[in-house]
């Protein structure tokens, strides 16, 4: 498993009842289903991971999370993740939405394209860069919305939501300190945020 799903993983409380958007081949959920007590349900729209997901026994269902989650009733989760998966909707802010429609928590994870490597390579070199932690060129990769920290953040306060323990990741895929921990939208290299609904002045 990547490790920055082992990071994701630990911020999942035992026992959740979790709903993995984008689950890739399902080894997020083995983790949190066969280790932590949790019960899981994965949605995926591609075939071949999706198939990867009932190899390893895990619950799953084909859909386009695009088309938002009508098979979900509010609610009817603990969690909600997403992990590296945001910046590859066509409709990123309609996926928040849903996703805390569905959840009290959610659980996002992204590549940071206001890394200072990145905003240099692309002025020096005029070409689109490869982030060290989505090693895909620009045309084999599947993300058409790469954001950056903040304008991650701005997309949830657009959408009536607050961020919660955000976790800055290294190179690696484990959790960051240093300048990237102080300086996130210029020196980490992705991110973990918990988003939940914003319960409105004086309750936090």
């Amino acid at each position: 498993m990547r490790l920055d799903l082992g990071v994701i993983a630990d911020m999942v409380p035992a026992g959740s009842r979790v709903l993995d958007l984008g689950c890739g081949d399902g080894a997020l959920l083995e983790e949190l289903i066969r280790r932590r007590g949790c019960q899981g349900q994965g949605v995926e729209v591609s075939s071949e991971a999706f198939h990867a997901c009932v190899a390893r026994g895990i619950p799953v269902v084909a859909a386009d999370i695009d088309e938002g989650l009508p098979d979900f009733t509010d609610g009817s989760f603990d969690v909600v993740v997403l992990s590296h998966t945001l910046q590859a909707t066509r409709r990123p802010a309609l996926v928040l939405r849903e996703m805390m429609r569905v959840a009290d928590t959610g659980i996002v994870s992204f590549v940071n394209y206001g890394h200072i490597g990145l905003r240099l390579r692309l002025l020096t070199r005029g070409r689109m860069p490869v982030p060290r932690l989505a090693s895909k060129r620009w045309f084999e990769t599947a993300n058409i919305h790469p954001c950056s920290i903040l304008d991650f953040e701005s997309l949830v306060r657009g959408q009536g939501l607050v961020t919660d323990q955000p976790v800055i990741l290294a190179a690696d895929g484990g959790p960051a300190g240093g300048l990237a921990a102080r300086r996130p939208n210029a020196f980490a290299l992705a991110a973990a945020y918990v988003v939940r609904r914003d319960p409105g002045p004086g309750v936090r």
